[in-house]
């Protein structure tokens, strides 16, 4: 396989399209911080900041600083963003709000723990840019703050009654396993280690069903699966799919053919399963036993499980050789690359119906940022290179 062809495309689309769209668009240069509810040509259409995008923005421009192709504006344009989340985002305890208007004033309350997480990455990748101890501290603390909600992730903030069923969520965990690694990359540290297998062991071990061969969502606190609820038969194809490629990547790193060899069957049974076979693509949502599901958009098709998907068969098939998980890849990346990319403006559409027809013009809004696209073209860059 000569990947030379799609190194170039994944390099063009990265340096001379999507970074220079949210380089030319995002930055808010009067209140400090990012506009991500950016339309088809990159107009601004809403100045709420919600706090995900906004951290995941400081993260990336901070990795591709790092990166070979390195511009000095990309530190500060990450720089900038941490100083107005920093200054404006934390609640009294400390913990990140969810969103800010554009001046900086909290519009919605702290209760959801991925605002800790994508801060805890962000400050953590401005450390390693720029080994300035704040940023370490930052970072520490976000992390921390993480991991102690992960077992009452809402807090006093959370609507649910005693009466309703306790679960355990996949993605909490799937966070977990690949801060570990973003923690211990950037900041050097083995603090995060027993966190982060713990993490992978029950991502693996909990969430995974032997029986339906899927990655549940959702699990009760013991592990065993509810089939008698929406919440309980819900399967994420893409959150799966990028969960096991963060599992691969840890496993790598330490040496576990066995890990590899889970991984890469999750990945393949996720593909057989979430894959719509009539018009392809992935889907959305989707109920383990194909009863009705709750959420009107199951049947969509975003554009990050399709990212999700490119990097999770790539690594799967660098690290086994199955020739399954390179012909999947050439199919995912053939109808991404169809359907998503935007033939007239820069970066790619987000929504999209089941027949793969554009539903939403916007290149960024409440969701959908700087971070899923540039992430896989990087690390697919990475990925190909190696092979």
């Amino acid at each position: 396989m000569d990947f030379k062809p799609f190194i170039e495309r994944y390099e063009n689309e990265l340096i001379n399209q999507v970074i220079p769209f949210w380089e030319e668009h995002c930055v808010d240069k009067e209140f400090g911080g990012y506009f991500t509810s950016l339309d088809r040509d990159g107009s601004v259409y809403d100045t709420e900041k919600y706090m995900w995008m906004q951290w995941r923005i400081v993260y990336m421009f901070a990795t591709f600083y790092m990166s070979p192709y390195r511009k000095e504006k990309w530190l500060d344009i990450a720089k900038q963003g941490y100083d107005f989340l920093t200054t404006h985002g934390k609640s009294e305890d400390g913990t990140y709000y969810f969103a800010l208007n554009r001046a900086g004033e909290a519009t919605m309350a702290p209760s959801n723990i991925f605002s800790e997480c994508f801060a805890a990455m962000g400050a953590a990748a401005l450390y390693k840019a720029t080994g300035e101890e704040k940023y370490k501290i930052e970072a520490n603390s976000a992390m921390k703050k993480y991991i102690a909600r992960m077992s009452n992730p809402k807090g006093r903030w959370e609507k649910a009654m005693p009466a309703k069923a306790k679960r355990l969520s996949h993605g909490h965990f799937m966070m977990l396993a690949n801060l570990g690694v973003v923690m211990k990359d950037a900041l050097g540290t083995e603090e995060y280690d027993q966190d982060c297998k713990r993490a992978i062991d029950t991502v693996l071990s909990k969430f995974w069903n032997e029986e339906y061969q899927v990655l549940f969502e959702n699990v009760n606190p013991d592990g065993s699966f509810d089939l008698n609820s929406c919440e309980g038969r819900f399967v994420n194809p893409g959150h799966g799919l990028e969960s096991m490629w963060f599992v691969m990547n840890y496993a790598e790193q330490h040496n576990d053919p066995e890990m590899i060899a889970k991984a890469a069957k999750i990945v393949r049974a996720l593909l057989e399963f979430g894959t719509d076979k009539t018009y392809g693509g992935i889907y959305y949502f989707m109920d383990v036993l194909h009863k009705p599901h709750l959420e009107l958009q199951w049947d969509m098709k975003l554009w990050w499980p399709h990212n999700e998907a490119i990097l999770a068969t790539l690594f799967a098939y660098r690290l086994t050789k199955d020739q399954y998980f390179l012909d999947k890849f050439l199919e995912i990346d053939k109808w991404a690359w169809e359907h998503f990319k935007d033939p007239e403006y820069p970066e790619w559409f987000a929504y999209l119906n089941r027949r793969g027809e554009p539903t939403h013009t916007l290149k960024g809004g409440k969701w959908k940022t700087m971070f899923h696209l540039p992430r896989c073209l990087f690390v697919a860059l990475q990925q190909m290179r190696k092979m």
